[in-house]
């Protein structure tokens, strides 16, 4: 079996959680047989070699519909459906925040495709998506494909809400691979007051209001990531406002995270919205206890195993790390995490997903 995967054009130049998935998916398919192929949307793309297309980020329906047209190729989409309605409309200031307080999301998420092609040279490849908009170019896309591949239930549950279409879906949970993250039963002394946050550092993050809460505090953060391109301005403003007991590192590569992993008693992701958060999956699969945002799809990864918080009050952020801090680990998340969310499971059912997409 030949697969195409199609991302937005960004993809190992501004690296996300969408960058792990799509390349340990397309790793541990090639270890089971299925040959995989990375592509970026704007990319000139022969498809003639491929049994199915799997396209990546519905949101982005005007990285996707080009592609459809071009092809004529039966596909399935990992949705990751990121809902930000809340950031943009609560935090985002000026005159782009007013923008957003009076237009719906979707129109949001229009005018922002129309920016990116402006200010990161993101050229829009489907000129039909200026004219269908982005809400009903999702429908279409929803519509057309074979099956849809949420990271969990409650995502698609969301996405069903949003657009009113229901489509044949099968959840594909975000995983680890545990050849890296995994202690393998060593003793570590973990360092009590040392809490980490690891991801972008972007105002949908909310890394600001997490350095906020520990500013001053007994706790030393460390916050490893790089900033979005066109989130400089917020990097910048993140820099200014944290005191000596914040840290800043810039992106590192997977292995190089395990150190950190393994010293801090405490990751802390209070995004405002989280499909999954993988890399809150990895530090709990290390041993750490988890922060996570109580927004988005987190319940059905981290049940009663981690401590929400509320990502607009900084005394939620602190209130939430204070008992993490203060709790033993609870190794029936880590047990979950390995029986459950590893790359090589998630290859099993995306393959399995694959032959029934083929059917029709």
């Amino acid at each position: 079996m030949k697969i195409l995967f199609i991302s937005r054009s960004t993809l190992y130049s501004d690296k996300g959680g969408d960058t792990v998935q799509i390349i340990n998916t397309a790793k541990y398919l090639d270890k089971i047989g299925v040959q995989v192929t990375i592509r970026l949307c704007n990319e000139d793309i022969d498809y003639s070699d491929f049994d199915l297309i799997h396209f990546f980020n519905i949101i982005r329906p005007a990285d996707i519909l080009v592609h459809i047209e071009k092809s004529r190729k039966a596909y399935v989409i990992s949705t990751i459906f990121v809902d930000y309605t809340e950031y943009e409309k609560k935090i985002r200031s000026g005159f782009i925040g007013n923008l957003f307080r009076i237009f719906s999301s979707d129109f949001i998420e229009y005018l922002k495709v129309i920016a990116r092609s402006f200010a990161n040279s993101e050229k829009i490849v489907s000129p039909a998506y200026l004219i269908l908009g982005q809400k009903r170019a999702i429908k279409k896309i929803i519509r057309n494909a074979r099956m849809l591949l949420p990271n969990s239930h409650s995502e698609y549950y969301r996405l069903r809400a949003n657009y009113g279409v229901d489509k044949v879906y099968k959840v594909i949970p975000n995983a680890i691979d545990p050849s890296l993250f995994n202690n393998d039963g060593e003793h570590v002394l973990r360092n009590d007051s040392l809490i980490i946050c690891v991801g972008r550092i972007e105002g949908r993050k909310n890394q600001s209001n997490l350095i906020k809460a520990l500013n001053g505090t007994k706790y030393q953060l460390l916050i490893i990531g790089s900033p979005s391109p066109n989130q400089m301005k917020y990097y910048k403003k993140c820099k200014e406002i944290a005191e000596q007991n914040v840290t800043f590192i810039e992106n590192i590569s997977q292995e190089g995270l395990m150190e950190y992993y393994k010293r801090a008693k405490v990751h802390v992701l209070p995004s405002w919205f989280e499909t999954t958060g993988l890399s809150s999956l990895e530090a709990a699969a290390m041993g750490c206890n988890i922060v996570i945002t109580d927004k988005g799809d987190t319940r059905e990864y981290f049940e009663d195993y981690a401590y929400y918080c509320d990502p607009a009050s900084p005394e939620s952020i602190y209130d939430a790390v204070e008992k993490a801090a203060n709790n033993d680990f609870n190794k029936e998340l880590q047990n979950k995490i390995f029986s459950r969310y590893i790359w090589s499971q998630t290859a099993q059912l995306t393959i399995e997903a694959y032959k029934e997409a083929e059917k029709g």
